[in-house]
């Protein structure tokens, strides 16, 4: 039995893991599937504050709260920035680290500045709004690569716009024993493959599952059959 920590994507929430969740639960392992700060269920908190560190919080306080410890952390696209944050601060907590097609942080470089063009993308879908020019619109659920119909339209009113400052803070990676802990990658999409020979750099055990990049939403059993086989390793 593991714990697991799921952390999505950008303007995903906890409701993204709702396939995945019971299948785990069914296997006996404890699942934590947490929604980060001014998305889904907690959008009603967002503000221009909203930060990277702040969604690194959310994180280490469901560790300190609930006590978690031997923690199989997973963090889905942006939620790899989100991961890589809070084992810095929680390295001696975390059996394995697993970035699902997701951003793998290097120190003092933003997610703006790990990928090509996203900060001129952001601009583009910036809110035009008085005193909401720090939110930017979310992608459709055709764009996080989900086709089913069912699928989409339990999506569209789930997604929330990215607070601006989860993507042009910096990442803070010093942390020797952080860089220790057991890491995984899966990759599945071309995203995953733009970040695979980082991967191949911090020594990370690398698996594919080419099912679109919400993978947990468009296949929820074989990620769940993969996630289960890398938290025995």
């Amino acid at each position: 039995m593991s714990t697991f920590v799921l952390v999505h994507g950008s303007c995903h929430g906890g409701w993204c893991w709702k396939k995945l969740s019971p299948i785990l639960r069914k296997s006996q392992h404890e699942v934590y599937a947490l929604t980060l700060t001014g998305l889904g269920e907690r959008s009603h908190l967002v503000s221009r504050d909203v930060s990277l560190n702040t969604h690194i919080q959310d994180v280490t306080q469901v560790f300190e709260y609930e006590d978690l410890s031997g923690v199989i952390l997973v963090g889905h696209s942006y939620g790899g920035l989100v991961i890589s944050g809070v084992a810095e601060e929680m390295a001696n907590r975390i059996k394995r680290l697993v970035y699902l097609d997701g951003y793998i942080a290097e120190d003092g470089k933003s997610a703006f500045d790990l990928i090509p063009g996203l900060k001129e993308i952001y601009e583009k879908r910036a809110i035009n709004e008085h005193e909401k020019e720090w939110l930017v619109s979310s992608y459709t659920p055709q764009e996080f690569g989900v086709t089913d119909p069912a699928d989409i339209a339990w999506m569209k009113p789930r997604l929330s716009p990215m607070p601006w400052h989860t993507h042009d803070q910096p990442s803070r990676i010093t942390n020797l024993e952080a860089k220790k802990i057991f890491k995984s990658y899966i990759t599945c999409t071309e995203f995953g493959d733009f970040m695979i020979n980082k991967a191949k750099s911090e020594h990370m055990d690398h698996h594919e599952l080419r099912m679109g990049h919400d993978v947990m939403i468009t296949a929820p059993n074989e990620l769940a059959v993969l996630l289960q086989n890398i938290s025995t390793q």
